[in-house]
């Protein structure tokens, strides 16, 4: 019998990753305070949420495997977050010209069933190319990526912005690290090719 899965994020893209390993899973809204703790690193606050996402959501579900992430972008030791408008973005943007970003993307699987918990976090660099005015303002007018991490989609236009990218899960930079999750949702059962 398939286990029921639950995505403790109302993301738009992180649905749209699980999708690719299937389509029978309910979203919920994890409903949890996003804030860093004092002295809190990006990649500490990713692991916090995406437990804290995980169990919020698990309480109130029975017989299932829930999941949760979240996502860092990391500038010099500090948290980029994500812009809510497009003169924040532009600003973001700019300021991430020709340097590396670390994007932490932290997952964890919870089994409601006997409370096993599994849990990592990838990380991804990003290295912006050196970018003008003109090339910011035209990528945030078209992509409006005001709902994102650093300011930019990788799997629509911000690809243009980038000189490399360094990952072990190309997935990851887009919300939830596929490869690390299948395995996680293998040991727990679920059948996935």
């Amino acid at each position: 019998m398939t286990r029921r899965l639950v995505l403790a994020s109302t993301s738009a893209y992180r649905a749209e990753l699980l999708r690719r390993l299937t389509a029978a899973f309910e979203q919920r809204a994890p409903q949890v305070d996003e804030s860093a703790g004092a002295g809190e690193t990006p990649r500490a606050l990713a692991v916090r949420l995406a437990e804290t996402k995980a169990r919020a959501v698990a309480a109130h579900c029975v017989d299932a495997l829930v999941i949760g992430s979240d996502q860092t972008a990391e500038l010099n030791g500090a948290v980029l977050g994500k812009p809510g408008d497009a003169a924040a973005a532009q600003a973001q943007l700019q300021h991430s010209s020709g340097r590396e970003v670390l994007f932490h993307t932290a997952w964890c699987l919870l089994d409601t069933r006997d409370g096993r918990l599994q849990r990592g976090c990838d990380l991804t660099r990003v290295r912006f190319r050196s970018l003008d005015a003109a090339e910011i303002a035209r990528y945030v007018e078209r992509e409006q990526p005001l709902d994102c991490a650093g300011s930019f989609k990788s799997e629509g236009l911000g690809i243009a912005l980038f000189e490399r990218i360094e990952s072990e899960d190309p997935t990851a930079l887009i919300g939830l690290p596929l490869i690390a999750l299948t395995h996680a949702l293998r040991i727990c059962g679920l059948p996935l090719p």
